[in-house]
């Protein structure tokens, strides 16, 4: 006869009623319980940062991908756009995850460049265009991986998602350091 315990005997979970009240008392809230270990005015900032981030790093792939020109410029086009695809992808994510934690996603054009962490640089050849947005997606991989840091376990939920954006971040580094490699 094996002994059974559940985590609520060892004192690992609350009782179900105890639950079931707090989930009662703040309804309001959504997803955000007393539990939530962050400061969430300061995730929220960060998460509007981050968007504002991802909004600009689409416009400037975008940019690239109609400017490319070359003799090489076609599947280096082709690329921005896949790029520029998944930025948005990210900023979707995000906004959704401000919602979620009951802030509101900034969309505003006013200032969308100075609450971004990466610049929007036009380049003027197809080899700048590559370095650009290499140098975006290093800028982006540092913000993340701050953030990551920041939220450690205070938030789990949106530091699962950053590590997934940055999972992609890194790719487009790597992507776009092969690119100038081969110019």
């Amino acid at each position: 006869m094996t002994n059974k315990t559940s985590p609520t005997d060892t004192g690992f979970l609350s009782d179900v009623q105890t639950l079931r009240a707090r989930a009662r008392k703040h309804i309001e809230e959504g997803a955000v319980t007393g539990n939530y270990g962050a400061d969430r005015d300061t995730v929220l900032k960060l998460l509007n940062e981050a968007l504002a981030t991802e909004l600009v790093c689409v416009l400037r792939y975008r940019r690239h991908h109609f400017m490319a020109k070359g003799i090489h410029a076609e599947p280096i086009a082709a690329e921005f756009k896949v790029h520029a695809d998944e930025e948005q992808a990210h900023a979707d994510q995000i906004a959704a995850r401000i919602v979620q934690l009951g802030g509101e996603p900034d969309f505003s054009p006013d200032g969308l460049a100075a609450r971004s962490h990466s610049e929007y640089v036009e380049g003027d050849s197809l080899k700048d265009m590559i370095r650009e947005n290499l140098v975006a997606e290093r800028v982006a991989i540092e913000s993340y991986l701050e953030m990551i840091q920041y939220l450690g376990d205070r938030d789990p939920t949106t530091r699962r998602m950053l590590e997934g954006i940055l999972a992609v971040e890194e790719e487009h580094a790597d992507e776009l350091a092969d690119m100038l490699s081969s110019e």
